[in-house]
């Protein structure tokens, strides 16, 4: 078997039988966060919002896509943005222009071509940095930069996990101590499989907690079934096609700015799990192409858009299991269940807690990840730059919790606190003096992620 550091590279060598858990484990990891964004967004819209079957299928397509343009070399799972999250609730109060008379659903369409246009302005950055080459844009983006942006995604995503555990602490602890004990202690097949233990386990507990009448600590039901019993066991997905106007493109495709920021971060945070430079090969013009074209698609057919999902990130590090075919396995799990809307909702029945506590385990590595980026590429914090511009970027990244909106000619735009910490880590080591960091292909040690640490300090 092929391995890094005992991590495993062809997942197909465990055998058929826990290849497909793999596969299982990492749709059980996106499902719940990617099912969150229609629901939220049907909230906005009173009903006529996004489709979970739609965004199911757009989020399985999209990670297919972008595993076809990546070379199927990156192991990333493209779920559900919440950055768009703002500006579907924009679009749905719109109230002058074409859409004073609008009913919810007649807005919708008009919201998704916006994320088409947002989607394609990944690919002209991918045509920038392809034209003028990764070296040069690299030199904006070394380790003292998206160390410190890796470790705020998942510091940033932590109120998440202690939010949804709160709803049910028993659970989320059952949730939580399954995943380290088979991480800890497990063996074979269930070492790697920690967090589809940790599902399935707590799950049961909260069959036999809601059969004994215990409920959430709001008092409300631990599993609610009613949306399972009225969905049909197989429909065709309810696509509604895009439709463009300026003002939502002015609302939705400035949001991209944002997203690509932390696109960046996220295929740093996966290069430095499985210890591949994703930046030079595939390459970075690569990785935002299919990042791109995965989001216009779901924008053309009526989804949201998409996004390199963090909580993936940590299963494979969690997992030790680096093999991108289990993510396709994973995309295509997605796409079958697309049809089943009964299938879906069972997942969907999923208690927030046992999310929650998963997460726990899942955001915090992540941020590990940043933490082990910086020190395995020896970023010097004794110099002053560099604590200058980590301090800049974990402050931005905690600190802006909901955001920067401001008005450009009417329209509200937000920079997400990632984003922003991006921008600002950025446009720092641009222009402080001193640059320790230099980027290059090659990187044979696969530990430099493709910097080498000037001498001439």
């Amino acid at each position: 078997m092929e391995t890094n550091a005992t991590a495993i590279k062809d997942a197909r060598q465990l055998g058929t039988g826990k290849f497909l858990l793999l596969g299982l484990q990492h749709m059980f990891t996106m499902f719940g966060a990617t099912i969150l964004v229609p629901i939220l967004v049907n909230g906005y819209f009173e009903g006529e919002g996004l489709s979970i079957q739609v965004t199911l299928l757009c989020a399985g397509i999209g990670t297919l896509l972008f595993h076809f343009i990546t070379k199927r070399k990156v192991p990333a799972f493209l779920g559900s943005s919440f950055a768009f999250l703002g500006g579907f609730a924009t679009v749905a109060n719109l109230k002058t222009g074409i859409y004073a008379n609008m009913t919810m659903g007649e807005k919708l369409p008009y919201a998704c071509g916006g994320i088409v246009v947002a989607g394609l302005l990944y690919v002209v950055l991918a045509l920038i940095i392809r034209f003028v080459g990764v070296h040069k844009v690299m030199r904006y983006l070394p380790p003292v930069v998206t160390g410190p942006i890796i470790i705020c995604i998942g510091l940033s995503l932590a109120p998440s996990a202690v939010t949804n555990a709160s709803q049910n602490w028993l659970l989320a602890l059952i949730a939580f101590g399954v995943v380290v004990i088979f991480n800890i202690w497990g063996k074979g097949l269930f070492k790697i499989i920690p967090i589809l233990m940790g599902v399935v386990i707590s799950y049961v507990c909260a069959l036999i907690f809601n059969a004994s009448g215990m409920t959430n600590v709001d008092g409300s039901a631990i599993l609610d079934f009613s949306g399972v019993a009225a969905a049909n066991y197989v429909q065709l997905q309810p696509f509604v096609f895009c439709k463009f106007d300026i003002t939502a493109i002015l609302v939705m495709a400035p949001i991209a700015i944002a997203t690509m920021m932390e696109h960046v971060g996220d295929i740093s945070a996966i290069s430095a799990t499985v210890d591949e430079n994703f930046v030079s090969d595939p390459g970075l013009h690569r990785t935002l192409i299919g990042d791109g074209l995965a989001t216009a698609f779901a924008g053309l057919v009526g989804g949201p858009a998409n996004t390199t999902y963090g909580e993936n990130t940590g299963v494979l590090e969690l997992s030790r299991v680096h093999d991108p075919r289990v993510i396709r396995l994973a995309a295509v799990y997605a796409v079958v269940l697309s049809f089943s809307p009964k299938f879906a909702e069972l997942i969907g029945s999923l208690p927030t807690a046992i999310i929650g506590g998963v997460s726990f385990i899942l955001y915090g590595m992540i941020s590990a990840i940043g933490v082990r980026n910086v020190v395995e590429n020896k970023v010097d914090f004794t110099r002053s730059r560099n604590l200058i511009i980590a301090a800049v970027i974990l402050v931005s990244g905690l600190g802006f919790s909901d955001g920067l909106t401001f008005v450009v000619g009417g329209t509200h735009i937000t920079l997400t606190s990632i984003a922003i910490a991006a921008i600002l880590g950025i446009l720092l080591n641009a222009i402080l003096p001193g640059k320790d960091y230099d980027f290059h292909d090659g990187d044979e040690t696969g530990v430099n992620f493709g910097y080498d640490e000037h001498t001439d300090k």
